[in-house]
């Protein structure tokens, strides 16, 4: 079986899409079906060659009106041409009256319900469902037999135009998410020889050589080759400040060059570039529901049905217990038809966490499912791991303190920096660093590193051994590293991984959101205490493997969200058991981010609350379109009820409160532009 990933078209409503998705998964040839309304995105496996025509013709049945198409560009709307016609052709039946003028308002009629009744009858003999068009066309139908026809040919004329409203609305917001992510570069520029050949981002492998041009986004990731470079990376990292980058420097795709032509070595394909994982994340997102999302989409199965009765229940009731007559009864009937739609409520909700993700990727913060961005508003506590999260996890040596008067400090970190230059480890790396002078390791005998404590060797007659505290009995107990020679300790080494500039304030924004803030890692107790205290931490944990932080976090998090941020490998575990996951993308190692449910893609810890912001204002706006749209509903339902509502005040209920509620939703957009 193939992936396959296409646009979708003619969905009304995020319900459309859940119906789809469903439908199609039922069917032998088609598996791991995803619908995104909220992007118009398709995506499934199959093993079918013809797959395109066949997806179409179950989408004819499945939902009338929609289908899949390859490119943007295919897409074709009519719909503004029907409603104008259809309109003139109402106004000129209702102003002459002449012997056809009647055939003029019934081709109004025909024009303005042909598709929401052909939808309304597939729906309702294929899959024995029914929605909204049903509602609107037994309103509008109904109106013409109680003498009400020019209500009725308005209300189908403002149902469409507020459909044509609702759908430039919708496609406005996905315009505005889309902008913030118009990262990939579709093609590069290849050197071949001396020339170079525009081909397309797929055809590039590792080892390539490119130029990016200025004014182009880097295609896929690579090594520098030129001596310098200005690039914008604010399309991964969110900062509007440009970098400059040297030669052998790391670029990621998704950075814009500012300056002049520089080459570039190619060090991934396109498939497994940051541009191609970050749109991937994104792409999927919405694929993970929040709570108020899946409650909004199972309660609108029943909504439509329910007002059906609700309606018909108005219209034989109200005559038996009041003194109006049938045809006043079923008019008001028609009314709660129209009034019901569910459109505002079943639109807003998914458009706006779709909306909150995209405004968060383009800030660097990539939230793999709106249930996450749902859930940061409501965190109650945030576990940090240290090291590469709120430390550098560079180290720098503070102190050295000499034991053996035997050894000059000179003398002695010339020694050591012998064996520590053979070492690879971060702490070798601030070992040798202490001084600038050339290393002569053509003395140095019997290397060795001993696991889970550090490295021995000799020079000349001295043997040498530097590590932990496994290496030496009563040593002291805050110094990192040990430095034992012939059997005797004879130095301690403290050192600093250094906390990162932001952490404090950072820690100080979160408290005042109201959450609390904790550190585990497996450094020594004095350091863990040391940071906590520095940071004003409400708790922390040392000597911590990656199974104690497991289990730490599950007594931690007490039923509550609890988000853990950590880095490594060793994060792994915890990031995935966590309420919410957050990873640093820039030095995490991949099973963290894998692991993770949100990728800081800059490993700024000010996006945290940062992100956290953007969930709160998401949901307050999702609040906002809920209560307006079920408070106008209700208000006029009411209204309609005891007769003091027309069908003007239902399309305004209907279509007019779905428009602004999309509207609204752009505010997430706007909000967080101003505050970049």
């Amino acid at each position: 079986m193939k992936h396959y990933s296409y646009i979708i078209t003619g969905l009304e409503c995020a319900n459309c899409a859940a119906r789809v998705e469903k439908a199609l998964n039922e069917e032998e040839d088609f598996k791991n079906v995803k619908v995104n309304f909220s992007s118009s995105k398709i995506s499934f496996d199959t093993a079918l060659e013809d797959h395109f025509k066949k997806i179409n013709n179950l989408l004819k049945e499945i939902e009338p009106g929609s289908k899949i198409i390859k490119e943007e560009s295919e897409k074709k709307d009519y719909h503004f041409g029907i409603l104008i016609l259809a309109t003139i052709l109402g106004i000129l039946g209702f102003t002459f009256t002449f012997k056809f003028h009647e055939i003029l308002i019934y081709l109004s009629i025909i024009l303005l319900l042909y598709k929401p009744f052909t939808h309304a009858c597939i729906l309702l003999i294929k899959r024995h469902t029914i929605d909204e068009n049903l509602l609107i066309t037994i309103s509008c139908i109904g109106a013409l037999f109680v003498d009400s026809a020019m209500e009725g040919v308005m209300v189908a004329a403002l149902y469409m135009l507020g459909k044509i409203l609702e759908e430039k609305a919708v496609n406005k917001t996905r315009k505005g998410v889309s902008d913030l992510l118009t990262i990939k570069q579709d093609y590069a520029n290849l050197k071949k020889g001396k020339n170079y050949q525009k081909v397309s981002v797929y055809d590039i492998n590792i080892d390539d050589v490119i130029c990016i041009k200025k004014g182009e986004k880097v295609p896929v990731d690579g090594i520098l080759l030129s001596n310098n470079a200005k690039f914008d990376t604010s399309s991964l990292t969110g900062e509007a400040e440009p970098v400059d980058l040297s030669e052998n420097q790391e670029v990621l795709s998704g950075y814009i060059n500012l300056g002049e032509v520089v080459l570039m070595k190619v060090t991934s394909k396109y498939e497994d570039s940051t541009v191609f994982q970050i749109l991937e994340l994104v792409e999927k997102a919405s694929d993970k529901k929040a709570n108020i999302e899946t409650t909004v989409s199972k309660l609108s199965k029943i909504y439509t049905p329910t007002v059906l009765v609700l309606a018909i229940l108005v219209a034989i009731l109200l005559p038996l217990f009041t003194d109006i007559n049938y045809q006043t009864s079923i008019y008001r009937g028609l009314t709660f038809l129209v009034i019901s739609c569910p459109c505002a409520i079943a639109i807003s909700v998914p458009l706006s966490y779709f909306t909150g993700i995209g405004v968060a990727s383009r800030s660097g913060i990539l939230v793999k499912g709106s249930n996450y961005l749902d859930n940061l508003s409501k965190t109650k506590k945030i576990i940090f791991d240290k090291t590469g999260t709120l430390t550098t996890g560079t180290f720098k040596v503070s102190k050295i303190e000499i034991l053996d008067k035997k050894y000059n400090q000179k003398e002695l970190i010339e020694l050591i920096r012998k064996g520590e230059s053979l070492s690879n480890h971060p702490i070798a790396k601030s070992i040798v660093s202490l001084s600038t002078q050339k290393i002569n390791t053509k003395d140095v005998k019997n290397y060795k590193e001993i696991e889970a404590s550090g490295i021995s060797f000799e020079v000349n007659d001295l043997k040498i051994k530097i590590g932990n505290q496994n290496l030496c009995d009563n040593c002291h107990e805050e110094a990192s590293i040990h430095v034992n020679i012939n059997g005797k300790h004879v130095a301690s080494i403290f050192l600093d991984d250094g906390i990162k500039p932001n952490a404090k304030e950072v820690i100080s924004l979160i408290k005042k959101q109201g959450i609390k803030t904790y550190m585990f890692t497996g450094d020594r107790e004095s350091v863990a205490k040391e940071i906590s205290n520095r940071l004003e931490l409400d708790g922390y944990k040392a000597k911590m493997l990656p199974t104690d932080k497991y289990k730490e976090y599950e007594k931690l998090e007490n039923n509550e969200i609890a988000i853990f941020v950590g880095d490594g490998i060793n994060d792994s575990p915890v990031l995935k058991r966590s309420s919410i996951g957050i990873s640093m993308g820039g030095i995490g190692s991949d099973a963290a981010i894998e692991a993770s449910d949100i990728v800081i893609m800059n490993d700024d810890l000010m996006k945290i609350p940062y992100g956290i912001n953007i969930s709160k204002y998401t949901n307050l706006i999702i609040k906002e379109n809920l209560i307006f749209a079920i408070s106008v509903k209700v208000a006029i339902l009411l209204l309609s009820i005891f007769g003091l509502s027309t069908m003007w005040f239902a399309v305004f209920a209907d279509t007019g409160v779905t428009v602004l509620a999309i509207l609204n939703t752009l505010r997430i957009i706007l909000k967080f532009k101003k505050q970049k």
